[in-house]
């Protein structure tokens, strides 16, 4: 049997496939978002110093809005990864930039997604683009097929994740709802109603469910 760690290991696995999936159809109004890969072994300081050179030559960037939000982009990534003391065990992703939406161009607003991979990071990489580059992380996560799984009757339902060959029970949920009525009359009709009430509060039980575990 798995632990409970294993169980949402495999719950952030598919989390972080739909969110790379998210941050690779994103397009940025210019070559205004970073994308930073840093291996396990690489020490935090000397990407903060590459990045802190890459925002000096940042000001020589024609355009006032793309230069603002490169070098804003290159702050806030620097004021994250001051927050750790080491490298991740597994290295650290970081995509940060101005994310366009439907205010304009001009109203995009800093977004950063720092991202502790489940494989070792490979390469050192530093790109300022019109698309994030998550190409290697994708490849990192190819050979883990992710499917979230639901399994449900009136009287239970059960949450898994099957990654790869192995399939791990996330949660159940009992209902509580009796079985049908057996006898006839106006007895049975108000039990079987009530009864599809129930049912419906548990059905909305589990949807709420599943949102928070897979989606």
């Amino acid at each position: 049997m798995v632990n409970n760690d294993e169980k949402w290991d495999s719950v952030k696995r598919y989390k972080l496939t739909k969110m790379i999936n998210e941050l690779s159809s994103i397009s940025g109004h210019g070559t205004e978002l970073v994308t930073v890969y840093i291996p396990p072994r690489r020490p935090i300081f000397d990407v903060i110093s590459q990045l802190r050179n890459e925002s000096g030559t940042a000001s020589n960037i024609k355009s006032d809005l793309t230069r603002t939000h490169v070098q804003d982009a290159l702050s806030r990534t620097i004021e994250q990864l001051k927050l750790f003391k080491e490298t991740p065990e597994n290295g650290l992703v970081i995509f940060c930039g101005a994310i366009p939406n439907d205010k304009g161009i001009g109203k995009e607003k800093i977004e950063i997604y720092p991202i502790m991979p489940p494989k070792p990071v490979q390469i050192s990489l530093y790109r300022c683009d019109d698309h994030f580059w998550t190409d290697h992380l994708k490849e990192m996560m190819k050979d883990d097929k992710i499917i979230g799984i639901l399994s449900i009757d009136t009287q239970e339902t059960g949450l898994g994740i099957l990654t790869g060959d192995r399939w791990e029970v996330v949660d159940t949920i009992t209902s509580g709802v009796a079985g049908k009525h057996r006898q006839g009359g106006q007895s049975a009709r108000r039990f079987e109603r009530l009864r599809e009430n129930e049912l419906n509060e548990y059905y909305h039980r589990v949807a709420d469910h599943v949102k928070k575990v897979f989606i």
